[in-house]
């Protein structure tokens, strides 16, 4: 956590009337922040937000822009240049713009300086699955926060009152900071699928495989974010189980069998730390560093 008693922004504009931006309006107006509407490509979708969080739809950018001291770009990544090229010929004196992308950095806003505004990028480490529903989750959301320091304090100041936790990063960790996001999020469910498919090859259903694993795949993600991952670690590569090993890359092939010995060497890596250099280690890295015909 930065920054304490900052003092907070004071009328926001939402630019983008998408999942994002609809959630990020509806979580501010109910808890009281100022609002003044949205801006959308489309005029029927910046109607649809203001009715749904209760504020203003606007018909040109620049309208908005004028009667907002912060702005919220929640547009898709591709587009956030281009809203940020029409900004650029407004009168932005003073103002906050920052936009939601977990990829982008606030370097996207070029020459922000030379119209005397702040740049910033505040990204909510969450999936947003609905544009009306997903607000909710927005309570306590982690925002991880970068860019120009005056408008950090500005919204240091905003995620305070409403009781979020926030973390600023470098600009050029930004990368960095969404591929991890994209590896927690993402990559998880590419192995949960290779799990259940391996399963649906043992003859479980879809529907079975997901049932049987629920309680194992719920009670892992709860140790790892109570105790961590090393502490949390099971399973035959840090029991030192050479046999076990011998036998899962066995049944493996081409990708599902790299994608096993490549984790299992980050896994052993991970038990070494923890348990020092076992008897059995020296065989599970031979196995794990084996590598044989992938594809």
């Amino acid at each position: 956590m930065h920054g304490m008693n900052q003092k907070p922004v004071k009328k926001i504009g939402i630019i983008g009337a998408g999942k994002v931006g609809c959630s990020l309006g509806k979580y501010l107006t109910d808890r009281g922040k100022t609002v003044a509407g949205y801006y959308s490509h489309t005029y029927e979708n910046a109607v649809t937000a203001a009715e749904f969080t209760g504020t203003d739809s606007f018909r040109t950018m620049e309208e908005l822009v004028t009667l907002s001291d912060t702005l919220f770009i929640t547009t898709q990544d591709g587009q956030i240049g281009a809203v940020w090229d029409c900004m650029k010929g407004m009168s932005l004196d003073g103002r906050i713009v920052c936009h939601c992308s977990g990829s982008l950095s606030s370097g996207v806003f070029t020459g922000i300086g030379e119209k005397k505004a702040y740049g910033a990028s505040a990204h909510p480490m969450l999936a947003f699955r609905d544009k009306f529903s997903s607000y909710g989750q927005l309570d306590n959301c982690f925002f991880t926060l970068e860019g120009d320091s005056c408008a950090l304090q500005e919204l240091e100041g905003l995620f305070q009152e409403l009781g979020n936790p926030y973390c600023r990063i470098r600009v050029e960790d930004k990368a960095k900071y969404h591929c991890a996001a994209s590896v927690l999020s993402n990559d998880v469910l590419a192995l949960l699928d290779m799990g259940f498919g391996l399963l649906g090859q043992c003859g479980f259903t879809e529907e079975e495989a997901r049932h049987a694993a629920a309680f194992l795949v719920r009670g892992n993600v709860e140790n790892v974010l109570g105790s961590g991952a090393p502490a949390s670690m099971t399973g035959p590569i840090p029991r030192g189980d050479v046999s076990t090993v011998a036998k899962h890359l066995d049944v493996l092939a081409g990708e599902e069998r790299e994608i096993y010995r490549l984790l299992g060497r980050r896994l052993l890596e991970m038990a070494k730390e923890r348990y020092g250099n076992r008897e059995d280690y020296p065989r599970i890295e031979e196995l794990l560093a084996n590598v044989a015909e992938i594809w």
